[in-house]
């Protein structure tokens, strides 16, 4: 049986209210909810700070940054996932869905050389108790590519695989309708000259015609069949928000119109946003704003998607530029991200809930993760 563990002297942030209290954890639950400090002995004090359910991310691609952390470098893997995971928990996240992508086009990329063995990896590490947060599985699967329906068949029985997302990152279209946008991307990333720029979206353009329609329907089928939740990506038009209701999804990762994100609300989809785009306030790729579309009330969750750090501090930001309420800015990093991955024992600060918490000092503005449990356990 876990120890009691009794967290005193918080501003305790439910789903409903921020109240000044005490939160008491048992055999990893959290039992009780009471307002005012505890006078037992064993209390920990968090000095009148933030106590929230921990953070749930279920689209970070954060674990490739430790893998591949220069160009030409690759690092060991169950190293890598370490650092990753290190990274992930310090930030507050103690429910994290790896994405990995399927379908790379690019063979000499990391995506394209880590896919195996991060799964691998992820699993080992859960599997020995070596990691902080709960990793899961997030397909992130490119429609435009060959092969893709055989990989992804191959890996669809895997017991941490608990998402699939359907993407399609062909020039002209949904995250880069603009070529300037998708030519200042991919040439900042890869170096690429014009002329393989142009060689590459050719390449993409013709995979597009050949295979994405039937692709995204046999995922998606798939997907329907094992029971697991799907995403959309970078939907821009009313058109792709239909197709994606129709195919039975529940997600909408990052809308790249105000049109599509308001049509994806109306049919019941999940909207994600990127939590980078809150802290900066606006896309890197010209699409939505995800502070926008919070202020039209369309922003259901936020995603770190590439920086860890900026999931917490983007809750933070929608509540002070905005003026959500602090429970309802915190929801969109913990109980709906819970709600949209069907995880119905976390996300919340209520007895009966798993204990995956965060303390959270404000420090000149900025929050910043103090302690951090996950089933009752210090991990950070």
């Amino acid at each position: 049986m876990k120890p009691e563990v009794i967290l005193t002297n918080a501003q305790v942030v439910t789903p409903d209210e921020v109240i000044d209290g005490t939160v008491v954890v048992r055999g990893g639950e959290i039992v009780a909810i009471d307002a005012g400090p505890s006078r037992a002995p064993e209390a920990i004090d968090l000095g009148g700070h933030y106590l929230l359910p921990g953070l749930i991310e279920l689209h970070t691609d954060n674990l490739e940054k430790h893998v591949a952390p220069r160009p030409g470098v690759r690092w060991p893997i169950r190293s890598a996932v370490l650092a990753h995971d290190s990274v992930i928990a310090c930030a507050g996240i103690t429910t994290v869905y790896d994405a990995l992508t399927v379908g790379e086009i690019r063979h000499d990329g990391v995506r394209a050389e880590m896919l195996d063995a991060s799964v691998e990896a992820i699993t080992a590490g859960q599997r020995d108790g070596l990691l902080r947060a709960e990793h899961f599985l997030h397909l992130r699967c490119e429609v435009a590519h060959e092969t893709i329906v055989q990989t992804v068949e191959a890996m669809i029985d895997h017991p941490l695989l608990r998402l699939m997302s359907l993407m399609d990152h062909t020039p002209g279209q949904r995250q880069f309708a603009t070529l300037d946008k998708y030519y200042e991307y991919y040439q900042g990333k890869f170096g690429y000259t014009d002329a393989e720029m142009e060689a590459y979206a050719a390449t993409k353009l013709d995979l597009n015609s050949r295979f994405s329609n039937n692709n995204r329907h046999t995922l998606s089928a798939l997907a329907v069949a094992k029971g697991l939740p799907q995403a959309s990506h970078d939907d821009a038009t009313l058109e792709h928000v239909a197709e994606a209701v129709e195919l039975g999804m529940s997600i909408a990762e990052f809308p790249t119109t105000m049109d599509a994100a308001a049509s994806a609300h109306r049919n019941g989809l999940a909207v994600v946003m990127g939590g980078p785009n809150v802290v900066r306030g606006g896309s890197h790729s010209g699409n939505s704003s995800a502070r926008d579309l919070a202020a039209e009330g369309l922003l259901d969750v936020l995603s770190s998607d590439y920086a860890p750090i900026s999931l917490l501090h983007a809750a933070f930001v929608l509540h002070e530029t905005l003026d959500l309420p602090l429970p309802e800015a915190i929801a969109k990093v913990t109980l709906n991200p819970a709600r949209a991955l069907r995880l119905d024992d976390r996300g919340e600060i209520a007895p009966g809930k798993r204990a995956d918490l965060v303390h959270v000092q404000i420090a000149d503005g900025l929050p910043v993760t103090r302690q951090v449990w996950r089933a009752g356990a210090r991990v950070v």
